[in-house]
């Protein structure tokens, strides 16, 4: 039973992971990062940022996309693989763009509440 609960644990984190990047994608392809959409999120243990100068602002860019859009599941603790894809976009000046881009696809309603997939409007 305790290997049945841990197995979906891990099940459950894994597809919630999925859909995240998959979300990312999706606003980075629509931002015209078609070929480039995997390697911005492809990130590694060797993975740098890209300039010290940027991490403030990366925080800052990620906290916004937390508090105010639907990017990420509301159960989802930030994770540090974002901060570097941030860092990147910052790098290739989209970060903006990005977040104009993730507050129309996957806002948050009134209120605080998020919107999930199912109740939001064809795009």
């Amino acid at each position: 039973q305790e290997w049945q609960k841990l197995n979906y644990d891990i099940y459950t984190l894994r597809q919630t992971r999925k859909e995240v990047r998959s979300r990312w994608k999706h606003i980075l392809e629509d931002l015209g990062f078609q070929k480039e959409a995997d390697s911005l999120l492809s990130v590694t243990k060797l993975s740098i940022i890209s300039d010290s100068q940027n991490m403030g602002k990366a925080r800052d860019i990620l906290l916004k996309l937390s508090e105010e859009t639907n990017i990420f599941p509301t159960s989802w603790e930030l994770s540090e693989r974002y901060l570097f894809v941030v860092d990147r976009l910052i790098a290739l000046d989209a970060a903006d763009e990005f977040f104009k881009m993730a507050s129309v696809v996957y806002p948050k309603r009134a209120g605080g509440e998020r919107v999930d997939d199912s109740q939001k409007a064809p795009q």
